[in-house]
């Protein structure tokens, strides 16, 4: 087979390509340089063979349509799994296979895949290259769509390449297209190898193995035996009148306005206070304990990979600003004029264009039941440069990365949670991320306001045990000499009507203005039996419609309703047997104990 431009001198990794086409027996090899030149190439050969669709130039420069196999538009989880030598490291909560099956079922499937396509290599680094927070990686493909995504996605070429030297770790990450048959379909981590295959999808979050796979699942393996932290959290920095900019690192289910929040816009009031937000990242964040006693955190990837339905210039202004050019959209709606739309997104509803299965679509269309048909995929994708954000942080690039100070966790949930409250300490505080939990709607799942669990909103993500994760949480606090406080926030509190009372989105901001008041020791709080609640007069209420008795209901906390949950909890880590820290065990019972005695 033909080998274009091999840059590198690193025996292993020359013998692992190798191995690796000789099993897939692409008909050449082609290694990604991070030029832009060869970027242009490559997208100009995908538009030809029609991988993409290039967009109206004028009005969306530099930016591609991709569609994505009909039964391959999102992950996978029930096809994902964590292959270790025993069933016990990977835990209740991951999917579990041998190392030895695993290689065995994907080699079959990975067999003579690429033969009649290219097999390119992506040398990637997340995080910047030389920080001593990031990891290397070598992703083989035979998708261009998945080169163009990782070009945004990761620092790509030959300058991870020369990092990486002629002996430097890497993860080995292979991703074949193969037949895109659902049925031969496998995501797999071997975190004892440093190593990820997938095979048998296109969709973004399993071929893009920079992301998810090594970000989240391999690197949370890595952290706990290397002393930090890989979290499915956004980072951002909020910026006062003194120009000071206190970092947070905030994680939420899907579904709770994590990139909303990531790029949030303040509200007038508070933008009249000379308050900035400035983005470092939406999604994962990568945090360390640094010689100064410090939690210092990173954003290791270099673009978004967001949802379109639902974005719009009210919801996200500057996601909307961020995705004007050079832009890869999957899966949504392609008009006559060769620009994109979603459902409600910004603009009128066009009159026709082609729906993201690639059939004829008009408003209003319908099938064979009589449901309507969306022109967008649901989980249809934008993926675009981090640096194109208006709000994008000037520290985004820092190898040093940024000191925490505050860490929020969230949920959605009707009754229960307050809008805001702040942990008692680093112990309490980690209990509070281990029950984070989200009411799922109807429309979504099936039963309204059944309870789904979702620790730190890594319980897909986790690359181990989840029970070993939270004792990694606890121990690593040990070391924190400056810890962050810790929050709990609940957006989603509704009324008797079903409505939400808190307006939410920009808003949101006053809420952020407490948690850092409350780390700078400059405002108090009033203690429950679940945590500290702020008082009506120390939230900043300047110019929104909310009266006095909504402010009450939404920092209300029902002793019997939080009686209820901790039954909940406790069935929730059954499942972890004697696993489990005893230290959330005990934070369990002593929340049992301050519900019954106040």
């Amino acid at each position: 087979m033909a080998v274009d431009n091999q840059k590198t001198n690193h025996k292993e990794l020359l013998k692992w390509i190798f191995d690796m086409a000789k099993m897939c027996n692409p008909d050449k090899i082609v290694w990604i340089d991070g030029s832009e030149k060869q970027k242009e190439q490559l997208k100009k050969e995908a538009i030809q063979t029609g991988e993409l669709i290039e967009l109206n130039q004028e009005k969306l420069p530099g930016c591609v349509y991709h569609r994505t196999a009909l039964n391959d538009v999102a992950r996978t989880e029930h096809l994902t799994f964590i292959c270790t030598d025993k069933k016990e490291e990977a835990g209740p909560n991951n999917n579990w296979m041998s190392p030895e099956e695993a290689y065995k079922k994907a080699s079959d499937i990975f067999k003579d895949s690429m033969q009649g396509r290219t097999m390119y290599v992506i040398p990637f680094s997340m995080g910047p290259v030389e920080s001593e927070f990031s990891k290397t990686g070598i992703e083989l493909t035979d998708s261009i769509y998945v080169v163009l995504n990782m070009l945004i996605m990761a620092e790509v070429g030959d300058k991870v390449l020369k990092f990486l030297g002629n002996d430097g770790r890497f993860t080995q990450c292979l991703h074949g297209k193969a037949e895109l048959d659902i049925n031969k379909r496998l995501i797999l981590h071997f975190p004892q190898d440093n190593a990820i295959w997938s095979v048998g999808s296109g969709y973004g979050g399993n071929v893009l193995l920079g992301k998810k796979c090594l970000s989240l699942r391999i690197a949370s393996y890595m952290g706990r035996f290397e002393g930090w932290f890989a979290e499915h959290m956004l980072i951002i920095g909020v910026e006062d009148s003194s120009q000071k900019t206190t970092y947070i690192a905030a994680a939420f289910p899907s579904a709770c306005g994590k990139t909303n929040l990531a790029m949030l816009i303040p509200p007038q009031s508070l933008a009249k206070k000379g308050y900035k937000i400035w983005t470092v990242g939406d999604d994962i964040a990568w945090m360390r304990v640094k010689e100064d006693g410090s939690l210092w955190a990173i954003n290791p990837e270099t673009g978004f990979f967001g949802v379109l339905p639902g974005t719009n210039s009210k919801t996200n202004y500057n996601a909307m600003q961020t995705i004007k050019k050079n832009t890869i959209y999957t899966n949504v709606l392609l008009k006559d004029d060769k620009t994109v739309w979603w459902e409600d997104g910004d603009g009128p509803v066009p009159e026709s264009g082609t729906d993201w299965t690639g059939k004829p679509w008009k408003p209003g269309l319908k099938d064979e039941n009589g449901k309507i048909i969306n022109g967008a995929n649901p989980n249809s994708r934008f993926t675009a440069p981090i640096k194109q954000c208006p709000s994008a942080s000037p520290l985004i690039d820092d190898p040093e990365g940024v000191p925490i100070s505050a860490i929020v966790f969230g949920g959605r949930r009707a009754s229960l949670a307050p809008l805001v409250y702040q942990s008692f300490d680093w112990q309490h505080g980690v209990f509070t991320g281990s029950i984070m939990a989200s009411e799922i709607t109807a429309a979504q799942y099936g039963a309204q306001g059944k309870v789904r669990r979702d620790p730190m909103a890594m319980l897909p993500f986790c690359g181990y045990n989840m029970a070993e994760y939270f004792k990694h949480w606890l121990q690593t606090g040990k070391n924190i000499k400056n810890q962050p406080k810790i929050f709990h926030v609940n957006w989603f509190r509704t009324d008797k009507q079903g409505k939400f009372i808190w307006p939410g989105f920009s808003d949101n901001l006053r809420v952020l203005e407490w948690i850092i008041d409350r780390c700078n020791e400059k405002v108090g709080a009033v203690e429950t039996p679940i945590g500290y609640i702020p008082s009506q007069a120390d939230i900043d209420l300047d110019g929104l419609d909310i009266n006095s008795s909504d402010i009450d209901e939404l920092l209300k906390v029902n002793n019997d309703e939080w009686l209820g949950e901790t039954e909940s909890i406790k069935e929730f880590y059954s499942q972890f047997g004697d696993d489990l820290p005893q230290e959330l065990n005990s934070e369990l019972e002593k929340l049992v104990k301050r519900l019954k005695d106040s």
